[in-house]
């Protein structure tokens, strides 16, 4: 039997992302699954770019950097990448050569970079994918890789680093044609060494690679969505965003969808936004994925989930009535009062699609209402912003008076990367570059050039800093009594709380560099704001540590893979040292049991000890923006 996703037979490369939460990971094993059993003699590898991964999850097996065959599928390899391990491995291939062209086009010795490997950097996770993808294709390693990405945000972040990694090479030839200068110019020759033949060997591998993800005949960006509006907002800018960079949109899966009308409230709603999604897709593929009554885990259960994926029907089903609405009792526990406990910073966080956008508008909404002479602000650092579309607003970068003493931002990190380009970049490029060592008409032609290049460029993947600049800049000014914060999903929220340290590493490793060429250097007025700016950093440290001025609160549903992933991100948190009181288990159903697995009340004071679980009940869809946020902070406070 056949459902159109015969369609994609031809791809090699098919890559999974969308909003988080809407089920990318269970669509990309169910995708992958259905290659391996139809292409018994081609080898099959799934692999997760997410670093907080639920491929294991789902698919109820041990998953780590190694592929490993699944063993009802032996020709379907699972693997979930370890950014920090193939930064290693990128270190043994091309670590020798890239410290040599460095060296080359700066004041620096090959010895002075050894400490940045051990460095955390930021996008790391980006890059380390982008490079992977593209090097198992061109190796050949396998015959079809299906990639279950990060949420939307990051992997745009992704797929915009190819024009990143187009600038560096360009400016590390730049620092090599510096050194063939100076060679013709004092030895009268030039003879290439293993610097050319590495530029060359990258130059076509980062070629191929572009061609690869932007071949529409056998690579695709498959969207996952659900039917709800946050979902649709966000799958229609994700969708621009992939016409601009070239990356070719395969189709569209639109998951969770009820068969009947069992919830009249969210049926209805979902028959007028697949509609909406029939145009939003123009043309391309798109697949409904019913509900299921229970999580699909395993793979007779996605085994059992291919069968069901079908194209949508010509013509919607007609709307059924709308039902009086009805607002949901608030259920004790509640959230206590943040600003009486003297909280500065509030941020919230979970699995992607959980509802955290919801709940930080709530808890925003509720405080201000609470203390009318007190001032709130909202901030969303998800480089996949929906806190305006959680209002029904339009928000930018400035931030948003919703009422008299409540604003709202989502943070442009575009605007946040020009400022630090202008405080600090351009000039470091100036000082990486060495130009008082080297003659005049060479530091115009090569070094200086190449390190404006690399900074001027778009930098992809590195919005946990630029947030962390914005936190930073946030508490200095003290002009909000509390600051809310919308985090990213899981993997980047981590990244996120671990920049403090990082970017303090790197400061310090240049401030190394500085005492030890500081006579040739000068540059002391810049040293002098870098460290201030270190100050900075550990200042805002302090405070996200300090369980008096800032607490983190997680949100979760009641779905074993999602509560897996909480469990997860609750130990991670107490390791970095960040406060955590409350859960919130997001649309609770009274009617329901908690998952007996992972939040039964035994199990859930050993994950979950010392947290207080706050349940907040499912809400009515069919009614405004702002009326969903207003009961959601009438049922939590």
């Amino acid at each position: 039997m056949t459902n159109g996703m015969e369609l994609f037979d031809n791809l090699h490369l098919a890559m999974f992302s969308g909003k988080g939460g809407v089920g990318k990971t269970t669509i990309s094993c169910t995708f992958a699954c259905r290659w391996a059993q139809k292409f018994v003699n081609e080898q099959i590898l799934l692999i997760s770019t997410d670093p907080a991964h639920s491929l294991g999850d789902v698919l109820q097996v041990s998953v780590d950097d190694i592929p490993r065959p699944i063993a009802e599928l032996p020709n379907l390899l699972v693997r979930a990448l370890d950014a920090k391990l193939l930064l290693q491995k990128f270190k043994e291939r091309y670590g020798q050569v890239l410290e040599l062209l460095v060296e080359r086009g700066s004041f620096v010795e090959g010895e002075d970079l050894l400490p940045v490997w051990d460095l955390n950097w930021p996008g790391l996770d980006e890059l380390m994918g982008l490079l992977e993808i593209q090097r198992l294709f061109n190796e050949q390693q396998v015959d079809r890789v299906v990639v279950d990405m990060a949420p939307s945000g990051h992997t745009l972040n992704l797929f915009g680093l190819m024009d990143f990694l187009d600038t560096f090479l360009h400016s590390l030839e730049l620092f090599q044609e510096k050194h063939r200068y100076i060679s013709k110019t004092f030895a009268g020759s030039y003879t290439p060494d293993r610097a050319d033949e590495f530029l060359q060997t990258l130059k076509a591998e980062l070629s191929q690679g572009r061609r690869l993800l932007q071949d529409p005949t056998h690579t695709a960006c498959l969207l996952v969505a659900i039917a709800e509006p946050m979902s649709w907002l966000e799958s229609k800018r994700f969708l621009e965003a992939l016409q601009t960079m070239q990356v070719p949109c395969g189709g569209l899966f639109v998951n969770q969808v009820l068969t009947s009308a069992t919830d009249q409230d969210r049926y209805q709603e979902q028959q007028l936004l697949i509609s909406q999604y029939k145009a939003l897709a123009s043309g391309k593929p798109m697949f409904i994925v019913p509900q299921q009554d229970e999580e699909p885990l395993g793979i007779v259960a996605l085994s059992h989930l291919i069968d069901q994926i079908h194209v949508p029907q010509l013509e919607p089903l007609s709307p059924v009535r709308p039902l009086p609405i009805q607002w949901p009792e608030k259920i004790p526990p509640s959230f206590g009062d943040f600003l009486t406990q003297g909280r500065r910073l509030l941020l919230i966080g979970g699995k992607g699609g959980v509802g955290k956008t919801t709940v930080a508008a709530a808890i925003g909404w509720a405080m201000a209402q609470q203390h009318p002479d007190r001032k709130i602000r909202m901030v969303s650092i998800d480089p996949a912003h929906s806190l305006g579309d959680a209002f029904g607003l339009s928000l930018g970068h400035e931030p948003y008076q919703i009422t008299a003493n409540l604003r709202g931002q989502e943070v442009d990190s575009d605007r946040i990367l020009d400022r630090f380009r202008a405080d600090y970049l351009r000039e470091l490029a100036e000082m990486m570059s060495g130009e008082t060592q080297t003659s005049e008409a060479i530091e115009m032609a090569y070094a200086p050039v190449a390190w404006r290049k690399i900074v001027e460029q778009a930098l992809p993947g590195i919005d946990e800093m630029l947030s962390l600049l914005t936190v930073m800049e946030l508490l200095e000014q003290q002009e909000e009594d509390l600051i809310i914060l919308d985090t990213a999903p899981t993997g980047h929220l981590l990244r996120f709380l671990e920049m403090p340290t990082a970017l303090a590493d790197w400061l310090a490793w240049i401030f190394k560099l500085w005492i030890k060429y500081q006579n040739v250097l000068g540059r002391t007025e810049f040293m002098g704001r870098l460290r201030i700016l270190r100050q900075r950093v550990v200042k805002a440290q302090k405070v996200l540590k300090d369980p008096q001025q800032a607490e983190f609160i997680g949100v979760t549903l009641n779905q074993a893979s999602v509560l897996a992933e909480q469990q997860r991100l609750f130990k991670s948190l107490q390791e970095i040292g960040v406060s955590q009181n409350y859960l919130v288990l997001n649309r609770f159903n009274s009617t329901a049991t908690i998952n007996c697995d992972r939040a039964s009340r035994d199990d859930y004071e050993t994950n979950f000890p010392g947290l207080t679980m706050v349940r907040l009940p499912v809400l009515p869809r069919s009614v405004q923006p702002l009326e969903r946020i207003q009961a959601a902070g009438a049922c939590l406070f």
